[in-house]
């Protein structure tokens, strides 16, 4: 039997509205990711380094420094939106998130430690290593915070997942500090940065990003029925088992790879789906790709904010993503005036 969308989801009048809008948004930080930094560019300038590239600075800093990074910022924007998207959905919980259930600290740490320890650069040799370190440490969370009598709540996952990423993030920052070489070329990435982002990288990391696309997506309908709790998701044929064993693998790829391009950046992947589920309701045709443009436009709008505070130098985007998203995650833990699953 094939799962059904049930009926009782919701959608809100702002549905008709909420993708162009965000379409509108994504396009805007796009252009101010491109246009502004360290080297502002005029619009000549950027059309020029776009179409007719002549070896200038500027049309360098449009080739290889801000389309990359733009890319990066995209795809690891619209990673994080999607993996928290689906990572609330099968759990049922409206903490749940890559960045709280520990999946990034645990691919950033098992990165770095194959990075140490074999050499191994690029981001198709790591990003393996990356799922499995991500994979371990949301069935390590998932361990702490299911243990007692009530099971796994939202809070006591949100502890866990605060306390494994805290150890896994003192590991990775033992790993780079202990190794000059290691500091030297990941002292940003393990904060969170696209400083770095290279178009090589960025094409090694689309097979990745479209494996997890594929995922979520075959997934919609039954994040739908599972929502509906255990009894009535088997009644429509979803199968909840298979359904949270393929989200929580959708999970592990999108949050890997998100990682692998951009370093642990927290707290977009739980903002872009409440903020989503706010605008058109808990449908997840809505919701999955809502949540990826406006996880998206925060990424690029972070990334740029980092640029212009206290230029030239800049604060990493895990640092303004984090500063971004901190109160908003409080405000969620304090009054649970989350929009419903």
């Amino acid at each position: 039997m094939t799962a059904t969308a049930p009926a009782r989801f919701r959608t809100r009048a702002t549905t008709a509205w909420a993708l162009p809008a965000a379409v509108s948004l994504v396009l805007v930080a796009t252009v101010l990711s491109m246009k502004v930094g360290a080297r502002p560019l005029s619009w000549g300038e950027l059309a020029d380094g776009m179409l007719r590239f002549s070896g200038d600075q500027a049309d360098f800093v449009v080739r290889h420094v801000r389309i990359p990074r733009t890319l990066a910022g995209l795809l690891a924007g619209g990673c994080l939106g999607l993996a928290g998207a689906v990572a609330q959905g099968v759990t049922r919980n409206p903490l749940a998130g890559p960045g709280t259930l520990g999946v990034n600290a645990g691919a950033a740490a098992a990165m770095i430690l194959v990075m140490s320890t074999a050499g191994i650069g690029s981001l198709a040799g790591h990003v393996w290593f990356g799922f499995a370190g991500g994979a371990v440490a949301a069935a390590a969370v998932y361990a702490v915070g299911g243990s007692g009598r009530d099971g796994a709540t939202p809070v006591k996952l949100a502890l866990a997942g605060a306390a494994v990423s805290a150890l896994l993030t003192a590991l990775t920052s033992a790993f780079v500090l202990l190794d000059r070489e290691l500091f030297a070329r990941y002292r940003y990435w393990v904060i969170g940065s696209l400083a770095r982002a290279e178009l090589t990288t960025v094409l090694q990391a689309l097979p990745f990003v479209l494996a997890g696309l594929v995922l979520a997506v075959a997934l919609t309908r039954r994040l739908d029925a599972v929502a509906l709790g255990e009894d009535t998701a088997r009644g429509l044929g979803a199968r909840p088992g298979v359904t949270r064993v393929t989200g929580l693998a959708a999970v592990v790829v999108l949050a890997g790879t998100a990682t692998a391009l951009a370093g642990p950046v927290a707290f977009v992947g739980l903002v872009a789906p409440h903020a989503a589920r706010t605008l058109v309701g808990t449908a997840h045709r809505w919701v999955l790709p809502l949540s990826a443009l406006l996880a998206m436009g925060l990424v690029l709008l972070a990334d740029v904010a980092g640029r212009i505070v206290i230029a030239p130098e800049e604060i990493q985007i895990g640092v303004t993503a984090a500063l971004l998203g901190g109160p908003v995650f409080l405000h969620l833990v304090r009054t649970r005036t989350v929009s419903a699953l």
